[in-house]
């Protein structure tokens, strides 16, 4: 089952998946840079915090 959730007038799609919800990164992403989300999300994904996480 797919839900939506509207944050500052950007839409965030959730998806469930065992029971358990899941926010589209990328949907974040498109809300700081629409044309250029997937800088953010490998800034995102080379960060310190995010590795050692």
């Amino acid at each position: 089952m797919k839900k939506k959730l509207i944050v500052q007038d950007t839409d965030i799609k959730i998806n469930l998946y065992n029971k358990e919800d899941y926010l589209s990164l990328t949907d974040i992403a498109r809300y700081k840079d629409s044309k250029r989300s997937d800088y953010i999300l490998q800034n995102w994904m080379r960060s310190k915090d995010t590795i050692e996480f």
